[in-house]
């Protein structure tokens, strides 16, 4: 099942994606209308949306409405650095020894088809595509084992980081976190429609330049580690998103530097997912004014 949070006539709701069409999940009155409302109702949820799918009705044209970040606002964005060997190498850095997270912040995130903004702060604007897992069952203390268990679904995310701001700080936070550097999409597809989320294909093109081409079998931990390692600390909720880190390619290491320019387009594809797609554009002027005023 592909999961999609959408607006169709100025309501947003979550529904499934079925060849070139939406099955409304407003047509089911029991549905919740949020993804993190829709996974927290667990397998419930599931079978009835199933059986709105299998029904053949409340069906609309995927162009008649607007794609949304299939979380578009996460409880958690964790992702990981330094978590594919050829990426490393590329670093000049040493090989962790344990898996090494930092936070997103969740007012980052896009979704598919919306707009990377270049911040007026720096140019040094970069992509990192990376296979992402959102949690669909509240859970701590998660063995290795049992870890694929309390995985909702898997996505594509863009983990756009600001190279002069991650400098900043032994966190990166704030260079992995300016508005609209959090593209995730274009849906969630449930595990179920994945045979190994550990040998899945992933390319990165700037407008029509392959940048990154890899597989996720070169992870250094991979997701059930990850969950593991991470349920330790924390609890983990329905809808956290994790992103699993990127492979070889990133613009700040090429020669000349490869950052992103207003009017390129990345897209990221992992096999059996499909496709996020965004392009950049100058950080507009008017970015703020329905938030806050800019001084």
């Amino acid at each position: 099942m592909k999961l999609i949070t959408f607006t169709h006539n100025r309501q947003t709701r979550i529904g499934a994606v079925v060849d070139d069409e939406v099955v409304d999940g407003f047509g089911g009155s029991a549905l919740p209308a949020s993804m993190i409302e829709f996974l927290s109702a667990g397998t419930s949820a599931l079978e009835a949306l199933q059986k709105l799918i299998d029904s053949g009705s409340h069906r609309l044209p995927f162009t008649e409405v607007k794609v949304h970040a299939p979380v578009p606002r996460p409880g958690k964005y964790l992702a990981i650095s330094l978590n594919y060997a050829e990426h490393i190498e590329e670093t000049g850095k040493e090989k962790p020894e344990y898996p090494t997270f930092f936070n997103k912040q969740t007012t980052c995130v896009i979704g598919s088809g919306e707009t990377i903004h270049r911040p007026k702060v720096s140019e040094k604007l970069d992509y990192e595509g990376e296979l992402a897992f959102v949690i669909g069952k509240r859970c701590r203390h998660v063995p290795q084992e049992q870890a694929h268990q309390v995985i909702a679904g898997f996505t594509i995310a863009n983990d756009v980081s600001v190279r002069d701001w991650q400098a900043r700080s032994p966190t990166m936070t704030l260079g992995k976190s300016f508005d609209t550097h959090g593209p995730l999409g274009p849906w969630l597809v449930t595990p179920d429609e994945i045979i190994d989320p550990h040998n899945l294909t992933i390319k990165t093109w700037v407008n029509d330049e392959l940048r990154q081409n890899s597989n996720t079998r070169h992870m250094i931990f991979n997701c059930y580690q990850m969950i593991a390692y991470l349920s330790q600390v924390m609890t983990l909720e329905p809808g956290d998103v994790i992103a699993t880190g990127t492979p070889s390619g990133v613009g700040v290491k090429m020669k000349p530097r490869g950052y992103l320019k207003p009017g390129q387009t990345v897209r990221i594809e992992i096999e059996g997912i499909g496709e996020l797609c965004n392009t950049v554009v100058e950080e507009p002027k008017d970015f703020v004014k329905n938030n806050f005023l800019e001084l």
